[in-house]
Formats: structure tokens, sequence, C-alpha cells
């Protein structure tokens, strides 16, 4: 290690739900640090989740988090000459962040109408252990097995 590991910045809960998570996902969300666009994209795919579901949405977009949650990826290594694919596991605020990360991805590339409709329907489906960031969680896990000579 060459410099110093920057402390960790520990985020304020967000003001209508008090929960960390809708934080860091709204300040993924947002683009050219228009924080309140952000806000209101995500609190109006909160509002659609807790119509369609009938439950707490704060609930819903955590379980489609922890759904999305990779336990294991691989990363490039050289050794002698040759680059391995070698799998790792992930810490849990990785995790988290890449859950977050491919959610917002798939919604992105989702086809629909409006960005709130394709967050409710992404975040829906994550729930519900389906979407594109499950398979793409998947598609990571299978690339972890079969890389598992490499592992250390």
């Amino acid at each position: 290690m060459r410099r110093r590991t920057p402390k960790k910045h520990i985020l304020s809960p967000d003001p209508i739900y008090d929960s960390r998570l809708v934080h860091m996902i709204v300040n993924r969300l947002m683009k050219k640090g228009k924080k309140s666009l952000a806000f209101r994209l995500f609190y109006g795919a909160m509002a659609d989740i807790h119509q369609i579901t009938q439950q707490d949405p704060v609930q819903v977009i955590e379980l489609a988090i922890r759904n999305a949650t990779p336990s294991l990826e691989v990363k490039s290594r050289r050794i002698g000459g040759s680059t391995y694919q070698v799998p790792l596991e992930v810490p849990p605020e990785r995790g988290t962040a890449l859950a977050i990360r491919w959610i917002l991805s798939s919604c992105r590339n989702r086809s629909g109408r409006t960005m709130v409709s394709k967050l409710t329907n992404e975040f829906i489906d994550a729930s519900k252990n389906s979407g594109n960031a499950i398979r793409k969680k998947e598609e990571v896990h299978r690339m972890a097995k079969a890389n598992k000579a490499f592992a250390r």
C-alpha cells in the first residue's frame, strides 16, 4: 500500500423513511448533482411499490438489495505472465454497493415510459428474486464457481 486508506464517509439517514440504505440508493441514482430530482424519482417509486405490494416499501427495497447482493466475485490476477480470474468473497459494504449499482443500471436499461415505473418494477422484480440485477449476480457466481481452481 502506497497511500493511506480514506476514512469511510458515513451517510445521514434520508428525511422521510429515516433509512441510510435509501440515501445510498438516492446518491447512486443522482446524475450531475441533482439530488432533489433523484429524491423525487425515488419517493415516487416508493409510493408505487407501496401501492402495488401493500407492504412497507423500505422492507421491499431491503429484500431486493439482499437478493441482489453477491457473496463471491472474480478479480483478475496476474500470476507468472498469465491472467487468472480469482474468486474472492465480497465484504458486506461492497456487496451492498454492487447490488445497488446493478439494480440501478438494469432499471436504466429497462424498457418503459418513466424512470419511476422502471425503478418500481426493477425493485419489485429483485425482491421476488427475478429481473436483470439477479441475473447479473448469478452470472458473477457462475464465473466464480468456474474459476474455483484458482482460489487460494
